[in-house]
Formats: C-alpha cells, structure tokens, sequence
C-alpha cells in the first residue's frame, strides 16, 4: 500500500497517508490515487484503527491537484469524462471510509487535492496556508458535478463562484470564515493539535460517529445528480484549444493564450 509517493503508517489507532512529493509540491500521480483508495480499504477492514490523518510532505503543500503532466496526451471526449469519473470514484471511496477522516493542511490545497481536503470530515490549517481551485487561470477545464456539489455543501454557490471565477487563492482565515477549514493552528502545533484531536474522536463512541457519518452522507446524496451530469460540460472543456494551451502553458511556466475555443 505504501509507495515512495504516498507513505501509508500506523500509530496505535490512528492511521496516516502521507502525500510524498515534495518537489513537486505533492501533485497527484495515479499511484497516489490508487494509494489513497488502498488505505481507504485497509482503514475500514483495520478493527484497531479509529481514524485516518491525512497530510502532504515537506511542510509547503498539502498538495495541489493532479501533476500536468497527466493530461499531455488528453484528445477526446472520453479522456476528460474519464478523468473526472475516475476523481469522482477516488473521493467517493474517500467519503465512505467508515472512520474519522481529517485533512492535516500545511502549505497550498488546490485543485484535486483541496477536492480530497473538503472530502475529509474535518480539516485543520496552519495560518500560512492557502487554498483555491485556480483552473481558469491555469487549465481552463471544469470540476465534476460531485465535486462542485461537495464544495457548495460547504461554502455555498456564491463563494465558490468567487474562487472558482477568480482563480484566486484564499489565506487560511478566510478558509475558516467561509467554513472551508474547521480550525486554524499555529504550524508548530499543528500535527499535535490534529492527533490529539484524533485521538479524542477515536475515543469515543465508535458506532455513533459512524451513524453520523453515513446519516449525513445519506442526506447530503439527495443532492447529487445522476452519474453522467455534466459530461457534456467535461468533454466540452477538455476537449478545447483552450485546454491543451492551458496545459501546454503551464508545463512551459508562461500565462496561457485563451481562445474560447
């Protein structure tokens, strides 16, 4: 389970993923995906682990979505609506993990990892952190209909507009104030605070944190749409001049040329 890029280990009933890319700011490469499903998995069958940390290497990022590299040789339809069905299983089986999940967010969350952030029960930040899902300054692609439903949970439509419409990053304090983050901790005391914090929830009553959970689970899938929503956005953006010079932009670290196209 454990990888050189995502580093699964075990402390008495907690249990955490480590995001192992620091050079690269923890951009997410398929094997970490599949890493993270895999401890997903070994938590829930794991009758001594209580609950799942998650964190990103290096101290500068929690991470910051998939690694570009991915998407070179995106060309049709499919590929993009592969992309994000595939995103959307990961984070499902992330949401279903019948213990507590929490982010431990020092450094950037953006894009597909800031997805897996808010996909977690709890989140907690050091002050210097900072978020966003800068696609329209970066890619020019979309978020899946899931994901776009778990953000408006959360924040509400008008403030993901904001950041989505802007591209901007959003300081930690914001984060808290609009309810991104649960918690803002000193970087010292920041992965004391989370498994302290852990450790109190892993204490207490095993079944009435997991009938939560899956109550409010429950209730907040009334709001999903059917599987193949937004498809036709997905492959409209993905599949666009603007993507693969958004792409190609970013990989070559100059601002990209948009086309509507």
């Amino acid at each position: 389970m454990s990888t050189s890029e995502a580093i699964y280990e075990t402390d008495g009933s907690l249990a955490f993923l480590t995001f192992n890319r620091p050079e690269s700011l923890n951009a997410m490469t398929w094997t970490m995906y599949q890493a993270l499903v895999d401890a997903c998995e070994t938590v829930d069958t794991d009758t001594t682990i209580k609950a799942l940390i998650l964190r990103g290497a290096g101290g500068k990022a929690f991470g910051t979505g998939t690694d570009i590299n991915q998407f070179r040789n995106f060309k049709t339809d499919q590929d993009g609506i592969a992309y994000e069905t595939y995103l959307d299983t990961v984070l499902a089986r992330l949401e279903q993990v019948n213990k507590p999940t929490i982010a431990q967010i020092q450094g950037i969350a953006a894009g597909g990892s800031l997805a897996i952030a808010i996909t977690c029960d709890l989140r907690l930040s050091s002050p210097e952190s900072s978020f966003g899902v800068p696609i329209a300054r970066t890619l020019g692609n979309c978020l899946s209909a899931s994901t776009h439903i778990r953000f408006i949970d959360l924040i509400g439509p008008a403030r993901l507009k904001d950041i989505i419409f802007t591209g901007r990053l959003i300081d930690a304090q914001e984060a808290v104030s609009i309810g991104l983050i649960n918690r803002v901790i000193n970087a010292a005391q920041l992965e004391k605070t989370t498994v302290d914090l852990a450790r109190d929830i892993a204490a207490n009553a095993p079944l009435t944190i997991n009938s939560t959970k899956e109550m409010l689970r429950r209730i907040q899938s009334n709001n999903s749409t059917q599987s193949n929503a937004g498809h036709d956005l997905i492959a409209k953006c993905y599949t666009s001049n603007d993507f693969r010079e958004g792409v190609d932009a970013f990989l070559a670290k100059r601002s990209p040329r948009w086309q509507s196209t």
